[in-house]
C-alpha cells in the first residue's frame, strides 16, 4: 500500500499544522505521541543493556530486572513501531500492489486491502484482549512488583488503533472509508459468529491471498491465515497473540530493534562519506581501485543497515558519479552499485542473520562465524570482476598516500568500531548480543549526532529514530504473527508432511541443494527478505538432518540465496530500487545486472557444495 495518504507528520510538528480541522489536530497529536513513545522505548532499551554490561564488569553484579524489562520493551517497540508503520503505509508487502495502474481499479484495491487489514487487526485485538484478561488472573510480576500483564496491554490497544487506521487509509473519500469499515465489520462478525468454521477455510484463504496480491501487508495475511486455521480447527484465535507474547522471551530478539535503529542513524548521518574516503585511500591505487572501493563500502554499509535497499538509496547518488567520472561506463557503474548493494548481508551485525537465528533457533555467533567466509567469497568474486573491468577500460589509478590513509582511518574509527564491538563481544563472551547491539546504538548516536554533528540531536535525530522504529514494528509484528502460524503448522505436522514429500521425490543431497537454490532465488526475488526468513525458515530447518546437511550450513545457503534474489528479474528488490534511484527503465537494469548475477551464482554454487567454507571455519574458530 502506498504511503501517500494521511501520513502522520514529522516529530515535533505543531498540532494542526497540516490542517485546521479537529480531525487533523487529533491525528497530529496522536501521531506525535506514538512517535515519541517509540523513541523513548528505544532509548531505554539502549540504556539498560549498556548499563548492565558496565555494572557486571565493574561491580561484578547486575541491574535487577534489566533483562526482563528489555524483553518487555521489545514488545512495546514492536507494537508502537507497527502503529507508525500503519500510519505511513510502511508494512512489509509484496511489490505487486504497486503495479496496479492509477484509477478506479487501484482505489478499489486499496479499499479491499484496507478492509481486510482492518478486519484482521480487529480480530487480533479481540484475541489479544482475551489473552490479557487471562493473564491478569496470574500473579506473575516484573521486578518492582509491576504485574506482567500491564505490559501486555499494548497489544490489544495498538492492534485496535491499527484497525481504525487501516480503515482510514483505505481511501481519501468518506464513502470509501465507510465501505472499508463495513467490510471489516462483516469480517469480524464472521469471525465471532461463524456457525460452521470449516466452510470459511477455502473462501477465507482465497480472500486473504487476493489481498496480499493487491498489496495488503504480509503480516495481515499470516495473521489472517493463522486465525482462520485455528478457528476452523476449533481452537481459540487467542493462540496467535499468545505466540507473539512468547516471542519476547527470546534472548537475542531485542538486538533487532537496537541494530535497526543504529543502522538508520548511520545511514542518515555522514558514515557513508567517511567510509568512502577510507576505501578510496586504501584501495584507490589498485587496478579497478574505485570499483573495489564501491564494493567494499556497499558491502560494509549493508551489514550496518541490514538491508541492501538502504545501501542503494543512501550511496547510489554518491558512488555512481564517481565511477563514471573515473572512467567506467555508466551501465557498468549502475550494475556494480545495484549488485554491491546486496553484498554484506552475512557480515556482522547484519539483521537478517539475527532474525534467522531467532526463527530457526540457531546461534547468532555461530551463524556470523559460519557466514564470514561465504560472504567474503561473494565480495571477492565481484571485486575480481570489477578489477578486470578496470583493467579492460584502462581506468586511471590514484597514488597511495600514507597520510591520507591514516587520516581517513582515524575519521572512520567510530563506524569501524560498531562491527568490531559486535564481533569481539561474540567471540570473547565479554557481552551478550543485546548488550553489543546496545553499545552499537550508543556509538552510532554519539558519533553521528554529538561528535560529527551530522544529525542535529533535536531537529533530525528523533525523526531518524522514529523511522528506525517503524521498520522495527513492521518486522516484529510480522515475526510475532508468523510464530502463531508456525505453531499451527507444527501442531498439524505440516513440516513433517513437506519433508516426507520432498524425501519421496528427491533422494540425492546434491539434487536437493540444487532445487533449493533455484526455489530460493525465485522466492527471494518476490519476497522481502524479512518475510522470506519468517515464512520459509521453519519449513526448511527440519530438512537439514534429513539430507545429512549441517543446519548452520543450510542457514548460510538459505541467506546467500535470498541475497542473490535481490538481483533476479523481474521483481528483484535491488533492480526496482536502482531503477527508481537512477531513473532507468527496469529492462535496462535487467541487462546491466545480469553479468554480475551470473558471477555471483558461481560463488553461490561454491558456497552450497563446499560446506567446509561454513562448518570448517566454525570448527577452526571453536
Amino acid at each position: 500500500m502506498s504511503g501517500e495518504i494521511d501520513t502522520v507528520p514529522a516529530v515535533g510538528s505543531p498540532p494542526g499544522s497540516r490542517g485546521s480541522t479537529p480531525t487533523d489536530t487529533l491525528r497530529s497529536l496522536v501521531g506525535g505521541a506514538e512517535k515519541w513513545a517509540a523513541i523513548v522505548v528505544l532509548l531505554v532499551m539502549t540504556i539498560l543493556p549498556a548499563v548492565e554490561s558496565i555494572v557486571r564488569l565493574v561491580l561484578r553484579s547486575s541491574v535487577p530486572g534489566a533483562v526482563l524489562y528489555v524483553q518487555q520493551l521489545t514488545l512495546w517497540a514492536g507494537f508502537l513501531g507497527a502503529l507508525l508503520a500503519t500510519a505511513g503505509g510502511k508494512h512489509l508487502s509484496l511489490a505487486t500492489g504497486s503495479m496496479i495502474p492509477e484509477g478506479g481499479l487501484r482505489r478499489a484495491a486499496q479499499i479491499y486491502t484496507g478492509a481486510l487489514s482492518a478486519g484482521v487487526c480487529a480480530l487480533l485485538a479481540y484475541a489479544a484482549t482475551v489473552l490479557v484478561y487471562k493473564e491478569s488472573a496470574q500473579i506473575r510480576t516484573l521486578p518492582g512488583g509491576i504485574p506482567e500483564w500491564w505490559s501486555e496491554v499494548v497489544m490489544p490497544v495498538a492492534l485496535g488503533l491499527m484497525a481504525v487506521r487501516f480503515c482510514w487509509r483505505a481511501s481519501d473519500r468518506v464513502s470509501g472509508r465507510l465501505i472499508a469499515l463495513c467490510a471489516a465489520g462483516g469480517l469480524c462478525l464472521l469471525g465471532f459468529f461463524g456457525s460452521n468454521a470449516g466452510h470459511l477455510l477455502v473462501p477465507g484463504t482465497l480472500a486473504i491471498l487476493l489481498g496480499v496480491v493487491l498489496g495488503a501487508p504480509v503480516f495481515v495475511a499470516m495473521a489472517g491465515l493463522a486465525m482462520l486455521l485455528f478457528f476452523a480447527d476449533g481452537t481459540t484465535i487467542a493462540a496467535v497473540p499468545t505466540e507473539t507474547r512468547r516471542l519476547v522471551a527470546s534472548s537475542t530478539l531485542p538486538a533487532i530493534p537496537l541494530l535497526t535503529a543504529a543502522g538508520f542513524v548511520l545511514a542518515e548521518g555522514g558514515a557513508s562519506g567517511r567510509l568512502l574516503r577510507l576505501a578510496r585511500a586504501f584501495v584507490g591505487w589498485m587496478p579497478g581501485g574505485m570499483a573495489l572501493m564501491v564494493v567494499g563500502v556497499c558491502a560494509g554499509f549493508t551489514a550496518f543497515t541490514g538491508g541492501s535497499g538502504v545501501t542503494i538509496l543512501a550511496l547510489g547518488g554518491l558512488v555512481l558519479p564517481m565511477l563514471v567520472s573515473g572512467g567506467y561506463p555508466e551501465k557498468f557503474g549502475i550494475g556494480l552499485v545495484t549488485t554491491a548493494g546486496s553484498l554484506g548481508l552475512l557480515f556482522p551485525p547484519s539483521l537478517p542473520v539475527i532474525l534467522y537465528a531467532v526463527v530457526a533457533g540457531a546461534s547468532v555467533a555461530d551463524l556470523y562465524i559460519a557466514g564470514f567466509a561465504p560472504c567474503m567469497l561473494l565480495v571477492l568474486v565481484i571485486a575480481a570482476y570489477a578489477i578486470a573491468a578496470g583493467v579492460r577500460h584502462k581506468v586511471p589509478r590514484q597514488e597511495f598516500h600514507f597520510g591520507e590513509a591514516a587520516k581517513s582511518l582515524w575519521l572512520a574509527k567510530w563506524e569501524l568500531a560498531i562491527p568490531t564491538i559486535v564481533i569481539l563481544s561474540i567471540l570473547t563472551g565479554f557481552a551478550t548480543m543485546v548488550e553489543a547491539a546496545a553499545w552499537s546504538m550508543v556509538l552510532a548516536v554519539v558519533s553521528q549526532s554529538l561528535l560529527f554533528r551530522d544529525l542535529h540531536w533535536r531537529k533530525e535525530l528523533p525523526d531518524v529514530l522514529a523511522r528506525g522504529a517503524t521498520l522495527v514494528g513492521a518486522v516484529v509484528i510480522l515475526l510475532g504473527v508468523a510464530m502463531g502460524l508456525t505453531s499451527y503448522l507444527v501442531d498439524a505436522e505440516i513440516p513433517a508432511a513437506v519433508l516426507a514429500w520432498t524425501k519421496t521425490h528427491i533422494q540425492s543431497q546434491v539434487t536437493f541443494l540444487l532445487v533449493l537454490n533455484a526455489a530460493l532465488l525465485v522466492l527471494g526475488s518476490v519476497l522481502e527478505i524479512y518475510s522470506a526468513i519468517i515464512i520459509l525458515a521453519p519449513l526448511l530447518t527440519p530438512m537439514a538432518p534429513a539430507y545429512g546437511i549441517d543446519p548452520l550450513h543450510l542457514g548460510i545457503v538459505f541467506l546467500a540465496n535470498l541475497e542473490l534474489g535481490f538481483l533476479l528479474p523481474p521483481m528483484g528488490l535491488n533492480l526496482i530500487l536502482a531503477s527508481t534511484r537512477f531513473s532507468q527503465p527496469l529492462t535496462r537494469l535487467y541487462r546491466v545486472a545480469l553479468p554480475f548475477l551470473l558471477v555471483l551464482v558461481v560463488g553461490l554454487l561454491l558456497i552450497t557444495y563446499v560446506p567446509a567454507m561454513t562448518t570448517g571455519v566454525l570448527r577452526l574458530v571453536r
